[in-house]
C-alpha cells in the first residue's frame, strides 16, 4: 500500500492536461490498489495514458484523445475502474485567457476538433468570434488540448447535467 499523502505535500502536479484514468475509482482507492503493472499503458488504443508519479497511470492530452473504448479498464486486474454503464469522469474543458480567440486572434483549432461540438464560436461584433463551452455536451475527451496552439485548454473537474 502506497501513502501518497505526504508526498502531495511536496509535489505538484502542476501539469493540467495529466488526468486520472477514465472510469478509475477515486482518490486512495485507486492508489492503494493499482499494482502499476502497465497493463492500461499498452492497452490504450491512443496511446494517452503514461507513467505519472510514482509510476501510476495519467492520461496525457497533449498525446490526443481518450476515445472511451473501456480498453484500460478491461486488462486491469486490479478492482480500481467503475463499469463501463457509468460515467467515465466528470472532466471538462476550461479556455485560459491566453486563448487566442480572447486575445482577439482569429483561431478555431479547438472547434474543429470538438466532435460533441461542446465547443462553439459566437460571432462578436468588430473582433474574432469568441469561444463557448457548453459543459453539458463536453464529454471530457481532451481531443481540444493537444491542437491548441496556446495550450489554452485544460481539463478541470467539472459538473455538467447532461450524460
Amino acid at each position: 500500500m502506497v501513502n501518497l499523502s505526504r508526498r502531495k505535500l511536496f509535489s505538484r502536479n502542476s501539469d493540467p492536461s495529466l488526468q486520472q484514468l477514465p472510469w478509475a475509482k477515486l482518490g486512495d482507492e485507486f492508489y492503494d490498489k493499482c499494482s502499476r503493472c502497465n497493463d492500461c499503458i499498452q492497452a490504450c488504443e491512443t496511446q494517452i495514458i503514461t507513467k505519472g508519479t510514482a509510476g501510476f497511470p495519467k492520461v496525457d492530452f497533449k498525446l490526443g484523445e481518450c476515445t472511451f473504448c473501456y480498453q484500460c479498464a478491461d486488462v486491469c486486474k486490479e478492482p480500481i475502474f467503475e463499469p463501463q454503464s457509468t460515467r467515465p469522469w466528470q472532466n471538462v474543458i476550461d479556455i485560459t485567457v491566453s486563448c487566442l480567440a480572447l486575445q482577439k486572434v482569429t483561431c478555431r483549432s479547438c472547434e474543429d476538433v470538438c466532435e460533441p461540438m461542446a465547443i462553439t464560436f459566437k460571432a462578436v461584433l468588430g473582433g474574432p468570434a469568441q469561444p463557448k463551452v457548453d459543459l453539458d455536451l463536453c464529454n471530457g475527451c481532451g481531443a481540444c488540448v493537444n491542437p491548441c496552439p496556446t495550450n489554452s485548454i485544460n481539463m478541470i473537474l467539472g459538473v455538467s447535467s447532461g450524460n
